[in-house]
């Protein structure tokens, strides 16, 4: 298996579905896309990783990002206070020529994500971008939780608003500050979110919060996870089926990482856990 070879590859359009894992994305595309598909190994096992691995040095790419980790702000990966607790000194609008937020401005509060509609809209509104650009990505967040049939996202959410939040203390909107109970919190968290990452209780526990309680209790962890997994990709599927048919070049689709579900037991994904489960992503040659 050869890796993933993103910006090496030839491609106009890049279109990114985040944490879609090899296996289930081969069962299912071929309903939606025509093309050639393999298996690549990702840079990453999540998002900040993948990011800091794979866009380095200086790219003349309109990237709509659906996902806060790759962002317009000007905060570095390791400065991020929620969700990253990494060390990469990595931010995307020092390397991605124009980052569009799309994590911000298509976000839906009651799905609590970026729904793919939203992402396709961005595109056609900055068309002037696009062609501007050398490349183009597309970074849908599903099949990565929030699950768009239940409704009720709640980790995406938590990491948006935490962004946004330091995005207002940082530019003086803000002037509660915080005080020093607020930078021992920043200082605590990293460590604390560290060690729960470790136990596979933990990493149930914050999967739990996206799944139905009933079919839970009824099909159990993973079977039930992985049912709302594979609806939120084909979710996606019918979206980029229908945007593949506007663009005017070389499509490729494939994903920043994929997802565990139990697998080394390991759930949902984490940073530097390079298991198959997380690493193997798709890597489809679109024919139109």
């Amino acid at each position: 298996m050869q890796d993933q070879r993103f910006l090496e590859s030839e491609w106009d359009y890049c279109i990114v579905l985040d944490a879609a894992r090899y296996d289930v994305f081969s069962d299912v595309y071929d309903d939606y896309l025509d093309g050639s598909l393999e298996k690549r190994w990702s840079k990453g096992s999540s998002t900040p990783e993948w990011a800091y691995r794979t866009l380095d040095g200086d790219h003349d790419i309109a990237y709509f990002s659906s996902n806060p980790f790759i962002n317009d702000l000007g905060i570095p990966l390791n400065e991020l206070k929620w969700g990253a607790s990494c060390d990469y000194e990595w931010t995307a609008s020092n390397h991605i020529s124009n980052v569009f937020d799309v994590w911000k401005t298509g976000w839906d509060d009651d799905l609590g994500t970026v729904p793919p509609e939203s992402m396709t809209n961005a595109f056609r509104q900055n068309q002037d971008a696009v062609e501007e650009a050398d490349r183009t990505v597309i970074h849908f967040m599903q099949p990565h939780a929030p699950y768009l049939t239940r409704g009720k996202g709640q980790k995406l959410k938590q990491i948006r608003k935490g962004i946004r939040r330091q995005e207002e203390e940082e530019s003086g909107e803000d002037g509660s500050g915080g005080g020093i109970l607020s930078s021992i919190g920043n200082t605590v968290r990293p460590k604390v979110e560290s060690v729960l990452e470790e136990s596979q209780f933990a990493m149930k526990a914050g999967l739990w919060l996206e799944l139905d309680p009933v079919s839970l209790l009824r099909d159990g962890t993973r079977a039930t996870a992985m049912s709302y997994y594979e609806e939120n990709l084909r979710i996606a599927l019918e979206e980029v089926e229908d945007l593949v048919e506007e663009l005017d070049g070389d499509v490729v689709v494939t994903a920043d990482h994929g997802e565990a579900f139990g697998e080394e037991g390991v759930w949902e994904h984490h940073i530097e856990t390079h298991i198959p489960a997380l690493m193997e992503v798709p890597w489809l040659e679109v024919d139109k």
